[in-house]
């Protein structure tokens, strides 16, 4: 399950007698799941020419009923605003959404799915979720529930979760 590289770190971190080799081996087995789901994703996204990206701007705008602002779906997406235009580019391209200027205000764009681009989201979105809730099939409703609650802890001692505070 490990890839090469932290296999390669867990023998040398054995070979200082490095006192954290059970610590340094479940965290990257995390990081080699996340690398294995991600790769999965993105295998799964590629036959419709989308990317993870693409995908979230699509169930984005399903959710949201079919039309939001750039601006909107940058901020829900977390990405700035160079981003979301670039795949809103790709998307338009693919005849998934169109720019329209806002009825009420002229000067603000609303992207909008076309039909295509909603039946799309729609399937994928089913597909996607069935997927991911897969994943977790060996696990029982207490594991699952364990699972989160141990991640969460690790979480709280990154930088990022000790920024958050959560």
């Amino acid at each position: 399950m490990l890839e090469a590289k932290h296999t390669a770190l867990i023998q040398e971190a054995g070979r200082r007698g490095d006192p954290h080799l059970a610590q340094l081996r479940l965290c990257f087995q995390l990081l080699a799941l996340s690398s294995a789901i991600d790769r999965d994703c993105a295998s799964r996204l590629a036959p419709h020419g989308l990317s993870e990206g693409r995908f979230v701007v699509l169930f984005l705008l399903h959710g949201a009923g079919g039309t939001l602002s750039p601006h909107e779906l940058a901020e829900r997406a977390g990405v700035t605003r160079a981003t979301i235009s670039g795949l809103l580019d790709g998307l338009q391209r693919d005849g998934l959404l169109q720019r329209r200027n806002d009825a009420e205000d002229g000067r603000r764009l609303q992207v909008v799915l076309t039909a295509r681009g909603k039946r799309l989201a729609a399937d994928l979105f089913d597909q996607h979720t069935q997927w991911i809730g897969g994943l977790f099939n060996g696990l029982d409703s207490g594991e699952q529930v364990q699972l989160s609650l141990l991640l969460e802890k690790v979480w709280r001692h990154t930088d990022a979760g000790q920024e958050t505070g959560t």
